[in-house]
């Protein structure tokens, strides 16, 4: 279990990013929730200034973070601002949580990969966020995508290889 590190990103509605992160190799679990915002304890219907969020837990001997954000990249716009899909407003705002500096680091050089790569037609609007509490979402939203195959994603794979 020491190699059992945690990463927490936002990209939008947190259902499909849950569904596209968990057969990742090197994920040994996800879950969804509200990061970065004003309240304790945050609801699906009152989490102002929280993104729906996901933490995964990865084993460090088979992924890394710097993988995890280049898959992040592929799964969402990371140039909207406060947008994916259809889904509008600071919630669905693309952020990654640094716990340390070494992952803020990464963050960078991961953004400025994305950014030199001119895949996307703007440049990342990813905020970079110091970790701040997780709130796991209530049961009816983890593994949503798992219980109702046919629910709402705006998340697919948008690029066939990565970007580092």
């Amino acid at each position: 279990m020491e190699n059992i590190k945690k990463a927490y990103i936002a990209g939008g509605c947190f259902w499909g990013m849950e569904e596209l992160f968990r057969v990742r190799p090197g994920i040994v679990d996800t879950e969804v929730g509200y990061i970065g915002g004003e309240n304790q304890n945050p609801t699906y219907r009152n989490h102002p200034g929280h993104a729906e969020g996901i933490e995964i837990s990865y084993d460090a001997t088979q992924t890394s973070f710097e993988e995890i954000l280049d898959y992040f990249f592929r799964i969402h716009n990371p140039t909207t601002v406060d947008r994916q899909g259809n889904d509008i407003g600071s919630s669905y705002r693309s952020a990654i949580f640094y716990q340390n500096e070494e992952e803020l680091e990464i963050a960078k050089k991961v953004i400025k990969i994305v950014n030199d790569s001119n895949k996307w037609e703007g440049e990342v609007a990813t905020t970079l966020e110091p970790f701040s509490p997780f709130w796991a979402a209530e049961p009816e939203h983890q593994d949503y995508l798992q219980k109702h195959p046919n629910g709402y994603t705006c998340h697919f794979e948008r690029f066939d290889s990565s970007f580092i």
